[in-house]
């Protein structure tokens, strides 16, 4: 089991900022994926960005522009750089990777316990 450690949420006015971390409590062999979900109470929880081995970015369309992810291999670290921030941009963001702990295990999903993002004056 990969407990998945989360830091940065909290209260911001609209317009501000906040960088959320995520990174693995326990050393991991390799990862595929790491990223950010979001969920609002009564919706399902849905995609904010990831960030693949290869390099390649993926973004809701809602957040293009404004939000950033980017990942320091090194730490096995994923950031999510939140800027211009609304209203409906509060929820609860969950980390999320799809790693391997070891070369002879298989990758395997993995959540954050979430940390609470909200936006208002």
């Amino acid at each position: 089991q990969v407990q998945l450690v989360e830091s940065g949420g909290g209260l911001v006015q609209p317009g501000g900022s906040l960088r959320l971390s995520c990174v693995p409590a326990r050393s991991i062999f390799s990862i595929a994926v790491m990223g950010w979900y979001r969920q609002t109470p009564g919706k399902e929880r849905e995609l904010v960005a990831t960030f693949t081995s290869g390099g390649v970015t993926n973004y809701a369309d809602s957040v293009k522009g404004r939000f950033t992810i980017s990942r320091d291999n090194a730490k096995n670290t994923v950031y999510l750089q939140m800027n211009s921030l609304k209203p409906e941009d509060t929820a609860v963001y969950y980390c999320y990777a799809n790693l391997r702990v070891s070369p002879v295990t298989s990758y395997a999903a993995y959540w954050g316990q979430g940390t609470q993002v909200t936006v208002s004056s």
